[in-house]
C-alpha cells in the first residue's frame, strides 16, 4: 500500500493558506464533538433540569480517566507531524500503529476501572440536599454505560490524532460528520423511547453516543489500514515496539498529566459547585459546554499550530514555525474578541435554547448560565492566544512546557481564585464564574512571556530519523 504525502504548502510558500486548511476542519471537528454534547443537553434539557445537572457532575469525572489515555495521543500526534515534515513516511506509519495499539490497551484498562469505580467516585463529591438526592444517582446512571464503550470513544481520538499530524484534517472531519448525524438520531430514541426502543432516559444519552462513537471508530481504521490517505499503517505496526513505546510514554506522559490535572482541576470546582443548589450545577454545566462551543476557533487554530510547527521544525525550519504561531494567535485573538462581545450582549438567548421544560429551575438555570457566559466572555481573547501557544509548545515537542502553562492557568489561577472568591468572600455563583476567567488570563500571559525566549524551537527527531531522548526545548 502507497501513501500519499499531504501538501507540501505547510512547510513551503505562504503561511495563511495551509493554516487555513489546516485550522477549518479541526474547528468543524470541534464543533461537530460539541455537538455531541450539544445535543445530549438539548434532549436531556427537555426530560429534567436535574439529568442536565447529572451530566454536569459525570463529565469531569469521565474526563478525568479519558485524559490519562488522552495524552498519548498528542505524543502520535507530535511524532507523526515531524516525520512528515522530515519525508520519513516510513516511521510516521510505524509511530501510528504503536499509538493505535498502546491506547487501545489502555482504555480497555481505563474502561473496566472507571465502570467499578463510578460509585466510589462519585461518593467523594461532597454534594448536598436536593443534589444528593434527585442528580448524583443519574450521573451514576449515565457514567457507568459510558466507560463500558470507552475504547470506542478512544479509537476516533487517535485516528484524528495521528491525520492531524499527518497534516489531513477534512478526512477526520468527514467521519465526524457521521458520527454526529447518528448520534443525533439516537438520542431521543434512546433517552425517550420509539416504537419497539423502551426510553432509557439519561443512560440512553450515554447508549447512543458510544454507538455513534464506535461507527466513526470503525470508519478510521479503514481509512489508515485501506486508504492512503494518512500514515501508511500496516497491520505489524501494532506489534509493540520497546523502542517506540517508549518515546510515545516520555512525550505522552506530561500530556496524559497535564490533561488528567486539568480533569481533577474540573473535579476540584465541581465539587465545589455541587455543594450549591441543582440550578446552580446545572448552569455551571450547561454554560460549561456553551464556553466549549464559543472556544472552537480557538482550538482549531491552536491544533492546527501544533501541526504547522511539528512539520515546520522536523523540516528545520524554525523560523517558519515561529511565524505560524504568531499568525495564529493574532487570528484567534481576534475572532475570540467578536465571538466574546456577541456572548457579553446576548447571553439569555442563547442559553435559553437549552432549558425549555418551563419549570422554575429551569428559569434559574438560565439565569445563572446568563451571568456565567457574560463574566467568562472577558477572558476568550485570552484564551485564543494560550491554546495557540500551547499548540506550538506540543508541536514542537516540549509537552512538559505545556504542561507547566496549564498548570499555571488552572491549579494558579482558576481552582484558587475560584474558592476565594465564592466562599472566602462569600460570593457564591457570580465568585465561581469570575474565579474560572482569571486562569486563561493568567496562563496566556505567562506562556506568552515564555515564548519570546525562543528556546522551544527544536526538534524530538533527529536526521535520520530516530527519536531524540533530549527533545525537550525547554
Amino acid at each position: 500500500m502507497t501513501s500519499t504525502q499531504p501538501s507540501s504548502s505547510i512547510t513551503e510558500g505562504g503561511l495563511v493558506r495551509p493554516m487555513f486548511e489546516l485550522a477549518w476542519p479541526i474547528v468543524v471537528i470541534q464543533l461537530l464533538q460539541v455537538m455531541y454534547n450539544v445535543a445530549d443537553t438539548f434532549w436531556l434539557g427537555r426530560l429534567s433540569a436535574n439529568a442536565v445537572g447529572a451530566m454536569s457532575i459525570a463529565f469531569p469525572l469521565i474526563f478525568f480517566l479519558i485524559s490519562i489515555a488522552g495524552g498519548f495521543t498528542t505524543a502520535g500526534s507530535i511524532l507523526v507531524a515531524q516525520y512528515t515534515g522530515a519525508d520519513s513516511e516510513g516511521s510516521a506509519g510505524t509511530v501510528a500503529g504503536q499509538i493505535l495499539s498502546f491506547v487501545a490497551l489502555l482504555s480497555v484498562v481505563l474502561g473496566t476501572l472507571g465502570f467499578f469505580l463510578t460509585e466510589p467516585m462519585l461518593a467523594l463529591m461532597p454534594s448536598q440536599g436536593a443534589t444528593t438526592v434527585d442528580v448524583v444517582p443519574l450521573a451514576r446512571q449515565y457514567m457507568e454505560v459510558f466507560f463500558l464503550g470507552l475504547p470506542f470513544l478512544f479509537g476516533f481520538f487517535v485516528f484524528s490524532s495521528l491525520m492531524r499530524g499527518y497534516g489531513n484534517t477534512r478526512t477526520p472531519m468527514r467521519i465526524m460528520f457521521v458520527s454526529v448525524v447518528v448520534n443525533v438520531i439516537l438520542d431521543p430514541i434512546f433517552i425517550f423511547g420509539f416504537g419497539p426502543i423502551e426510553g432509557m432516559g439519561i443512560q440512553g444519552a450515554a447508549l447512543a453516543t458510544i454507538s455513534a462513537r464506535a461507527v466513526a471508530t470503525v470508519l478510521g481504521l479503514y481509512i489508515l489500514f485501506g486508504t492512503s490517505a494518512g500514515p501508511d499503517v500496516q497491520v505489524g505496526d501494532l506489534v509493540p515496539d520497546l523502542g517506540y513505546i517508549w518515546d510515545i510514554v516520555r512525550l505522552g506522559t506530561p500530556s496524559a498529566l497535564e490533561q488528567s490535572t486539568s480533569a481533577l482541576a474540573m473535579i476540584t470546582l465541581t465539587a465545589m459547585v455541587v455543594q450549591f443548589a441543582p440550578p446552580v450545577v446545572s448552569a455551571y454545566g450547561l454554560g460549561n459546554r456553551l464556553a466549549s462551543l464559543v472556544f472552537l476557533p480557538a482550538m482549531g487554530l491552536g491544533r492546527a499550530t501544533n501541526t504547522m510547527v511539528g512539520q515546520n521544525l522536523g523540516a528545520e525550519k524554525p523560523d517558519r514555525a515561529e511565524r505560524a504561531v504568531w499568525l495564529a494567535a493574532k487570528v484567534g485573538s481576534a475572532v475570540m474578541l467578536a465571538v466574546a462581545i456577541v456572548a457579553a450582549l446576548f447571553p439569555e438567548p442563547i442559553v435559553g435554547v437549552f432549558m425549555a421544560t418551563g419549570t422554575q429551575e429551569a428559569a434559574d438555570t438560565i439565569m445563572y448560565g446568563s451571568e456565567y457566559l457574560r463574566i467568562r466572555s472577558a477572558e476568550f481573547a485570552f484564551m485564543a492566544l494560550l491554546q495557540v501557544l500551547l499548540g506550538a509548545y506540543r508541536g514542537a515537542g516540549n509537552t512538559k512546557t505545556a504542561m507547566a502553562f496549564s498548570m499555571v492557568a488552572l491549579w494558579l489561577g482558576r481552582v484558587p481564585v475560584v474558592y476565594y472568591l465564592a466562599f472566602v468572600q462569600d460570593m457564591g455563583p457570580t465568585g465561581i464564574w469570575m474565579g474560572m476567567a482569571v486562569g486563561n488570563v493568567l496562563g496566556a500571559v505567562a506562556a506568552a512571556l515564555w515564548f519570546t525566549r525562543g528556546t522551544w524551537k527544536r526538534t524530538v527527531i533527529d536526521d535520520t530519523s530516530t527519536v531524540v531522548t533530549d527533545g525537550e526545548g525547554d
